[in-house]
């Protein structure tokens, strides 16, 4: 699971990439799931792209898609999203998750 921190790292990353996925008619099927998995394996976080023929929600296929590929999903914009997979040598170096705060006592002089 990414974090706050994390996702804009990668939306800061994935700003200038092109898309290099359409789903379009044909929406999601086992040859898109290869092609996105190919493409993750070799640069870590791709921009999805929804054609107008899409009869798939935004948030419907970036869901879908992610969990078929077991990528996380950085970003939904307009028709576009990115998705994130680390790759067994990563390239992408994510910021480290924040500590949780700890909680300190207050006072409860008036």
């Amino acid at each position: 699971m990414l974090t706050g921190k994390q996702k804009r790292h990668l939306r800061a990353l994935g700003h200038n990439l092109k898309p290099l996925i359409q789903i379009g008619k044909k929406e999601i099927e086992k040859a898109l799931i290869a092609e996105t998995n190919v493409a993750l394996d070799h640069h870590e976080l791709i921009k999805v792209k929804l054609l107008e023929s899409c009869m798939l929600d935004k948030h419907e296929a970036s869901e879908a898609l992610s969990e078929a590929c077991q990528a996380e999903v950085a970003q939904i914009l307009g028709k576009t999203f990115l998705l994130y997979r680390a790759a067994k040598t990563p390239v992408i170096i994510l910021p480290k998750a924040d500590a949780p705060l700890k909680s300190s006592p207050k006072s409860t002089s008036l």
